[in-house]
């Protein structure tokens, strides 16, 4: 079988190929992008423009990859399935079976195994899944080092869609400000379980195996303790007939506050760790892009959920009574959301944290940044980390304050 030009140039460039036949390469990859020494293997698909695949990295070892649109850092492995729209910084690995879709972001050695789901998903360094999950519409952190890292036990689901048919959903596992620092607690979710969203977890937290996790844990260092749902009767559901929103527009703004916390901290931060060559500059537009594409989608969900509002006032009136305080709670977000969203279009202020950010870069600047951006951070004084944390604390709040408690 003859070869395609693009794959004969992958071989002349030093890509390993072991069967050159059996792999597809797209005629808008750009040869340039994939690193010498790269191995893909047999039944694996490459495409788009934008891709970029770091040296060391491994393609399709345990079942043929597809690769459409992702950027890999150093020593990637993507062992087998679809990776769509994805980032994957130094380290960060996949099993085989993999269905990663857009928005997706693995920081450092962080990786999943066989048969795992992730869209718009956003996972710091050294968090792990274990295999047969389904984790979309997250943003996970917590731990140390790659033996000291946050859990997602095997077959565990992020449940992001509710009866009422709406998406505002995303769940905040740790946080930005302090898990971008690598030195929080584990947080640790057991197998066969699962998140109902928007809920947010603080560092330390354990979901026993088994256990389905329908509210926010706030108590750091904590097991979650499910309550008893035994007689509780029965209460009439009418799809789009909402009840309190309170924590559920919080959460999502807090959720939207911590991306763009992640946003600056790229910006002002990570960019000296990842800019020494193509192929870590390629992941640095590519994390950015997906932190974007993640907060517009948050904010669309959001939109769509201070749209349904006054139809379900109206169930409210006529066919799903309803307590004053949660109907004001509803109408609220319908007067609101005209000024929530061009602030949220807008984004935080550059001022947010200002001081505690020049705090941080002073002592960023000092940092010794060659041996990657994992022990940059590890070598920092715990003042320019409390600093740092702060400043992106201020960025949170800053978007979190859009909603007032009713």
């Amino acid at each position: 079988m003859e070869l395609s030009d693009k794959v004969r140039e992958l071989l002349n460039r030093g890509v390993l190929l072991p069967c050159p036949a059996a792999v597809e390469i797209s005629d808008d990859v750009k040869p340039a992008r994939i690193a010498s020494g790269v191995i893909i293997h047999a039944g694996c698909r490459i495409s788009g423009s934008t891709t970029s695949i770091g040296p060391g990295s491994r393609i399709g070892a345990e079942a043929p990859a597809t690769i459409e649109d992702c950027q890999l850092g150093k020593g990637v492995e993507l062992k087998g399935g679809y990776f769509s729209g994805a980032t994957f910084l130094d380290g960060a690995n996949m099993g085989s079976g993999a269905h990663v879709r857009p928005g997706t972001l693995l920081e450092e050695e962080a990786n999943g195994a066989h048969a795992v789901a992730f869209k718009q998903t956003i996972l710091l360094s050294y968090v792990t899944a274990g295999s047969l999950i389904n984790f979309c519409d997250c943003l996970m952190a917590g731990g140390t080092s790659r033996k000291n890292h946050s859990e997602i036990g095997s077959s565990y689901i992020h449940f992001n869609y509710t009866p009422h048919q709406d998406k505002a959903t995303p769940s905040l596992i740790g946080d930005v400000p302090r898990g971008v620092m690598l030195d929080q607690p584990a947080i640790f979710l057991g197998g066969q379980g699962g998140l109902v969203g928007p809920v947010r977890l603080e560092y330390g937290t354990v979901i026993p195996a088994g256990v389905i996790c329908r509210k926010d844990q706030l108590k750091p260092n904590s097991i979650f303790v499910p309550p008893s749902s035994q007689g509780q009767a029965p209460r009439p559901f009418i799809p789009g007939a909402y009840r309190a929103i309170q924590r559920i527009v919080s959460n999502n703004l807090i959720y939207i506050g911590n991306l763009h916390a992640l946003k600056l901290w790229y910006r002002h931060a990570r960019k000296a760790t990842m800019n020494g060559d193509a192929f870590g500059a390629a992941c640095y537009e590519g994390a950015l892009a997906r932190i974007d594409s993640v907060i517009k989608e948050r904010n669309k969900r959001l939109q769509d959920l201070a749209q349904r509002m006054p139809k379900s006032l109206e169930y409210a009136k006529k066919e799903c009574p309803l307590p004053a305080a949660l109907q004001a709670q509803q109408q609220a977000l319908i007067e609101r959301w005209p000024d929530m969203e061009k602030a949220l279009k807008a984004g935080p202020s550059e001022s947010s944290g200002a001081s505690d950010r020049d705090r941080f870069l002073a002592a960023w600047e000092q940092a010794d940044l060659s041996k990657g951006h994992t022990q940059a951070v590890e070598s920092l004084p715990s003042d320019a980390r409390k600093a740092g944390a702060a400043w992106l604390q201020a960025v949170v709040d800053s978007t979190a304050s859009l909603w007032k408690p009713i």
